[in-house]
């Protein structure tokens, strides 16, 4: 388990300008994050707009992941949705084998109570293959995952080894991290509280910025897990204005003009998304220029 400590990388995936996926830029993007420190990466998280993708199309971005990692960092993989039954069968189907970990986000839209959300994530992991992550993000489903909930799943379902928890609630993360096991992953999946939540007994991050700023990113993650603040929270501050520019009009609109502004991928998303405003844009150009 100790593999997700530290920094994890939510990956995008690059479009060419034709909305086809860039093949040679998601290579290209894999190495950079090994190259510079990141402990994990996460495929076909909502970062790599998965919603937008086909089947044969994450299959692509599964292999091409694959094949340049080349068993160097360990792999998790983003599966998750509001329908039990089907995830139950997609887990049982999906060829796990390369994978570490299976992140799962919370049923969004139908809004489950607390003893629903925690019937979901038990069924999942009778299924699953592989360990599971499950995933707060109260903002994009639409209901969160109590700490009382996530210290039931930890203490009695096995296979549950931690939380993304991205509900950008410092004090919801705390009770969290007092509630819970010490070898349960408690890790932030929100770029700006990443440092304090590390310090405060959290496992570290599963960042977007990092894709960004991977050696930087990473830095500041390890010495806030060995107790060294001050040059933690330089790196935090150097760091902190982009996390507010990549998330100012969505994610990944802003980390994937972030990396085109690094010449590392083009800025292109599908409908429903956009590419960032021409003001954000050089807002962002700007700071990476300056960085």
């Amino acid at each position: 388990m100790n593999k997700f400590i530290g920094t994890g990388v939510a990956l995008i995936t690059p479009f060419q300008k034709d909305l086809s996926v860039d093949v040679e830029a998601l290579k290209a993007l894999v190495e950079n994050q090994i190259e510079n420190g990141i402990d994990y990466l996460v495929v076909l998280g909502t970062t790599a707009e998965s919603a937008t993708l086909t089947g044969e199309e994450k299959q692509l971005v599964i292999n091409t992941v694959v094949k340049v990692n080349q068993q160097r960092l360990p792999l998790v993989l983003g599966i998750g949705g509001n329908n039990t039954v089907a995830l139950v069968e997609e887990l049982k189907s999906t060829d796990l084998s390369h994978f570490d970990a299976v992140l799962s986000v919370s049923p969004y839209y139908n809004k489950p109570t607390q003893e629903g959300i925690f019937q979901h994530y038990k069924a999942l992991a009778a299924a699953s293959p592989k360990p599971l992550i499950i995933y707060n993000v109260p903002g994009r489903t639409s209901s969160n995952i109590l700490p009382a909930t996530v210290k039931r799943l930890a203490n009695e379902v096995p296979n549950i080894i931690g939380i993304k928890e991205a509900a950008g609630d410092m004090v919801q993360a705390m009770k969290l991290i007092s509630l819970v096991p010490k070898d349960f992953l408690v890790i932030s999946g929100d770029d700006m509280i990443t440092l304090p939540m590390v310090l405060a007994g959290g496992h570290g991050v599963i960042s977007v910025i990092a894709q960004g700023f991977p050696e930087e990113f990473s830095k500041m993650v390890h010495l806030g897990l060995e107790g060294n603040v001050k040059e933690a929270y330089k790196l935090h501050y150097k760091v902190a204005p982009s996390i507010d520019m990549i998330f100012a009009e969505g994610n990944p609109a802003g980390i994937k003009s972030l990396l085109n502004s690094k010449n590392m991928v083009e800025s292109v998303l599908r409908l429903p998304l956009v590419p960032a405003s021409e003001k954000l844009t050089v807002e962002i150009d700007t700071f990476v220029k300056e960085f």
